[in-house]
């Protein structure tokens, strides 16, 4: 049972994180404050045989329909995640979903305000160079604002001449398996509160963002990944990093580009949501994912 004595209250207000839980909780409606949005999401797994490279058909003989067949399995569940958080934060909302192969004839198309881009399963070695080629060529010219999630974050990363590595820093290519990976929730430290996206963060009083992040500029988010971008691109700076994976999160201000990519998963914000009995602030897990999700948004209208 809680002890909720002034004294007991008093001294859990006064430990230090991460042992200073409040002897309550918030409830806590999610309110669509954005009015409208047009955006794009891309889907960066495989499809069919087209998008693949010829190093995939070599080494993915016989498995080859199997893998495509899981990659179009978990893309559709990536994207109807990321589609969930534009309908759950805008009140009109209007998204178009192409894949990664199509994205520039989709962008002047649709004209969206902005680009949200899936993560990926594949090593990039196995996609189709064309494609990327074409999504490099795209990615260095859009003035469009750009969200990149998990492996396009490391897309993004190797557009701009970034190094992808494992998590215990060798080649993909040289282990493909029994990687180290981060899945879980965890704790990354932002390294540049000043950044617009983490509005709020700075004003004890605003009500929008967790204790440990206005006391210790602490996140808590959702990871899933074996590779990692070494260092930081040209261009970019960086917003979040950890002890395992240092460039958990970047952003490119320049040349009238808007490109957030983060290594981790701030998509699953309402799936997890979704799940909970309650609407508690306390179970909640991805809630720092979603208020990012959401600054973004309000970000890239400005931009526009």
């Amino acid at each position: 049972m809680l002890d909720s004595t002034p004294s007991a209250i008093l001294q859990s207000e006064t430990l230090p994180f991460p042992f200073n839980n409040r002897p309550f909780c918030r409830y806590e409606p999610i309110e669509k404050r954005i009015v409208h949005a047009k955006v794009l999401i891309v889907n960066n797994l495989l499809r069919y045989e087209d998008d693949i490279s010829d190093l995939a058909r070599a080494e993915w003989n016989g498995t080859k329909e199997a893998k495509l067949r899981f990659e179009r399995k978990i893309s559709a569940m990536a994207c109807d995640n990321i589609a969930k958080n534009v309908l759950r934060l805008v009140q009109n909302p209007k998204t178009l979903t192409v894949h990664l192969s199509e994205v520039g004839e989709a962008a002047k198309q649709f004209k969206p305000d902005a680009i949200v881009m899936s993560g990926t399963l594949s090593d990039f070695d196995y996609y189709n160079p064309a494609h990327l080629e074409k999504f490099e060529r795209f990615i260095k010219e859009t003035k469009i604002p750009v969200l990149a999630i998990c492996g396009a974050h490391q897309l993004v990363a190797m557009s701009f001449g970034g190094k992808l590595t494992t998590l215990d820093h060798l080649e993909p290519s040289a282990k493909r398996t029994e990687r180290v990976v981060e899945y879980q929730y965890r704790f990354i430290k932002i390294t540049d509160r000043t950044d617009p996206i983490f509005e709020g963060a700075a004003d004890v009083e605003s009500g929008i963002w967790q204790d440990y992040t206005l006391e210790d500029d602490i996140l808590r988010v959702w990871q899933n990944h074996g590779l990692q971008v070494e260092g930081i691109p040209d261009g970019f700076k960086l917003l979040a990093t950890s002890y395992l994976c240092k460039n958990q999160m970047m952003v490119r201000h320049s040349g009238g580009q808007m490109i957030y990519s983060v290594q981790f998963h701030l998509e699953k914000s309402f799936e997890d949501w979704s799940k909970n009995p309650t609407r508690w602030e306390h179970p909640n897990e991805s809630r720092d994912g979603r208020i990012l999700f959401e600054n973004f948004l309000k970000l890239a209208l400005r931009h526009n």
